[in-house]
């Protein structure tokens, strides 16, 4: 036989694990010390000066 459900808990169950979900998301992106931020902003300024510093048009603009 199959086990009964109740619709109800299982939809409050759902909500439930969704939420979590989007929690450990948000701390994941958000729950980041000053430290790690200022870290990571300066490996990307590093990286885009490093792209910039390697294209054939200096300017940036594609020209035609």
């Amino acid at each position: 036989m199959a086990d009964i459900v109740n619709l109800r808990q299982a939809r409050k169950q759902k909500a439930r694990d969704e939420k979590t979900r989007v929690a450990e998301q948000n701390r994941a992106l958000h729950g980041r010390s000053k430290a790690d931020k200022q870290r990571d902003r300066l490996n990307a300024d590093k990286a885009e000066k490093f792209v910039a510093g390697h294209r054939l048009d200096p300017s940036g603009k594609d020209e035609q």
